[in-house]
């Protein structure tokens, strides 16, 4: 039967194949869409031949439902012949397909069966555009890879093009070519002299001897080993790499070149001062001086290395002295002022006066910081020829010294005593210098202790005798009192381990109150006369004994003409204040001085320890030159006779047990002494 009841099978639904859209459309909205005519009709638009009225009322003014459409089963009828109550429409859920009835099945049959809905233009489109643009980055891709893996596969394990190392290219090379090539092309420029420039002078140098090469293997290694990466392959194909050169330093050879160029550009600075030529202060410029930064040198060189061959600029300090020349000036004239006259020192009723020459050659400027000149006076060794006449002798103390009893030195005990405050005194003379005001000085004693205590003379090793010279004089001429006089004040005299004996420090300005006397001396290479004169015999004697006793020899000066009594390049003058004699005890024995002499000879001998047998060779002379005739007259002439200049060599060899230690070898330049007439009487012709 045609309506027997709801079929067993479930209804089939001819929108089943729709998608459903988004949202859900009300009814009565009107379908953006449908077509004008179905937009007119209101509701939604519906496949051919299917009916709204299958759906119920859709809204307001759609006729009601059928009955018993829209329950499966049972009445649609709700209470009262109603409808039931729908469900408000949620917006995020989709409405329910309603329930087929066998009058759906009769209507579908009757308009010849379901029928698919034209859907496509509810399709979306392919994603073309997407698509289109991954292919075209994959494309890419690939061939940046293939641009990049090319080249590198080409580059590896070569120095990467456009590598260059000063100037020199090794780009596409393998790193052993590359160092044959650098080996072969930098020696050229690693072996080229330097020209360094300091203080406007130049100097050569030699880079090898500096210590300086081109390191081939650590300049390399600055390149890229290995698969290059993409910044490398770029690099290599748009630009170049310069490698500095690697430079090696040998720094003990370094080290030594540079003290070398020190000694060479260094100045020391000086500082002005005030000498004295006789008693008249002699104001001396200051210079400013300079010093070659060793270490800022070092790196200099390393960095001009293989560089241009340009002149290499040295870096050097300009070194400013503290006072000015005006401040200078000013304390030549405070000088000028102190050198009046004599001062005079008093003591309980004693007094003696240092006179103006030894004021002048004891009296010296220092240049302080704050830019000023300030006095100094050496008291205590202008104290050597008066400090005897302020103090009682019975007062004074007595250095320890030895007496030789048969060949054996016996120490006589030294004491201490009173003795002249020569702190207070320099202090007194250095206000007087730069203040002015009275010129007579009271003087403190003070408690003197010896220079040497007996037990240090015991120790001092004084045993034997290690050396010994004579020289000899003409008899009853007043050098020969000079020179017995010097003699005496020297006898017994002790030098400790390690001190510079020095002839004037000791002895002090020669002057009569302690026994010398006018004589004549060779000055500005004329005999002239003058107190003290002669005793430069006593000063050879002595280098002599230091010569062969083995000791260091500090200062010496050889007489500017040569003198037939002493030994050619072994002999040595003195005066005061300059030229000094000085020696050192350069060992660790005492030294004690003993003199003696008679009427035509002096002797100076050594005592201590004996180190070393002495042997002297001299060479030919050589250079000789003629010497001139000449006249003078006047009461201060003294005729000399001429003598040939020429040069000498003395080598002083050392040995012990008989086996050489060291040699040392100095040369003496005599110039010729000119043969000088007096025109008028005077005194027979006298040699220093």
């Amino acid at each position: 039967m045609r309506n027997a009841g709801a079929s067993i099978d479930p209804p089939t639904d001819p929108f089943a194949a729709v998608p459903l859209p988004s949202r859900p459309v009300r009814p009565g909205a009107r379908d953006p869409n449908a077509s004008p005519g179905e937009q007119s009709k209101g509701g939604s638009r519906l496949p051919p031949g299917v009916s709204p009225d299958i759906f119920g009322s859709s809204g307001p003014g759609q006729p009601a439902a059928p009955s018993g459409f829209g329950r499966p089963g049972g009445s649609a009828q709700g209470p009262a012949g109603l409808p039931p109550a729908a469900s408000p429409p949620q917006p995020w859920q989709m409405a329910a397909p309603p329930e087929r009835s066998p009058q759906h099945d009769e209507l579908l049959s009757a308009s010849g069966g379901p029928q698919q809905p034209d859907l496509s233009r509810f399709e979306e489109p392919p994603p073309r555009r997407g698509r289109r643009f991954l292919l075209v980055v994959t494309v890419l891709l690939l061939l940046a890879g293939l641009a990049y893996a090319i080249p590198a596969i080409v580059m590896s394990g070569k120095m990467l093009p456009g590598t260059r190392v000063h100037g020199v290219d090794i780009g596409g090379l393998t790193a052993t070519e590359a160092a044959d090539r650098l080996r072969d092309r930098l020696p050229g420029k690693a072996g080229k002299e330097m020209t360094l420039l300091a203080a406007g002078r130049k100097y050569s140098l030699d880079p090898e001897d500096a210590g300086l090469e081109f390191d081939v293997v650590a300049t390399i290694g600055q390149a890229s080993s290995g698969f290059p990466s993409p910044t490398d392959v770029w690099r290599a194909l748009t630009g170049t790499t310069e490698l500095s050169p690697q430079i090696s330093v040998d720094s003990g050879r370094m080290d030594d070149t540079v003290t070398a160029l020190a000694k060479k550009i260094d100045l020391k600075v000086r500082e002005g001062e005030v000498t004295f030529k006789d008693t008249k202060p002699v104001a001396v410029s200051p210079r400013d001086g300079r010093e070659l930064e060793q270490t800022a040198t070092a790196e200099v060189l390393r960095k001009a290395f293989l560089g241009t061959g340009a002149e290499v600029q040295l870096p050097v300090s300009v070194i400013k002295p503290k006072a000015t020349e005006e401040t200078v000036e000013k304390a030549a004239d405070d000088a000028a002022e102190a050198l009046s006259g004599p001062v005079t020192l008093t003591s309980a009723g004693r007094q003696v006066q240092l006179p103006v020459e030894t004021l002048a050659a004891h009296l010296s400027f220092e240049a302080e910081s704050a830019g000023t000149m300030v006095p100094v006076f050496d008291a205590k060794n202008a104290l050597a020829t008066v400090e005897s006449k302020l103090v009682d002798p019975a007062q004074a103390p007595r250095e320890p010294t030895f007496q030789i009893v048969g060949v054996t030195p016996e120490l006589i005990p030294g004491r201490p005593g009173k003795g002249v405050n020569a702190e207070k005194l320099a202090d007194a003379v250095s206000r007087m210098v730069a203040e002015g005001g009275n010129r007579t000085i009271p003087v403190a004693l003070t408690n003197v202790k010896p220079r040497v205590s007996d037990a240090e003379a015991r120790k001092l090793g004084i045993k034997e005798k290690i050396s010994e010279f004579t020289t000899t004089y003409d008899c009853c001429v007043p050098r020969a009192t000079n020179i017995r006089t010097i003699a005496k004040l020297l006898d017994g005299y002790l030098v400790k381990p390690g001190e510079t004996f020095s002839l004037n420090d000791v002895i002090g300005q020669r002057d009569t109150a302690r026994g010398f006397v006018p004589a004549p001396m060779i000055q500005g290479g004329r005999l002239m006369n003058s107190v003290g004169g002669g005793i430069s015999q006593y000063v050879t004697t002595m280098y002599n004994a230091v010569f062969f006793g083995g000791l260091e020899d500090v200062q010496h000066v050889a007489h500017e003409f040569y003198i037939s009594r002493y030994p050619a390049g072994r002999e040595s003058t003195v005066s005061w204040p300059e030229p000094d004699f000085r020696w050192k005890n350069d060992s660790k024995y005492g030294v004690l001085v003993k003199t003696s002499s008679t009427a035509t000879s002096v002797t100076v001998a050594f005592w201590s320890t004996k180190r070393y047998d002495i042997e002297s060779i001299s060479s030919q002379r050589y250079d000789i030159t003629p010497f001139e005739n000449a006249t003078d007259s006047g009461p201060s002439c003294i005729a000399m006779t001429g003598q040939q200049g020429f040069t000498i060599d003395v080598t002083r060899i050392f040995k012990q047990d008989g086996k050489e230690v060291k040699r040392e070898t100095k040369k003496t330049v005599y110039k010729p002494e000119s043969n000088l007439t007096c025109t008028s009487t005077s005194g027979p012709a006298q040699d220093e």
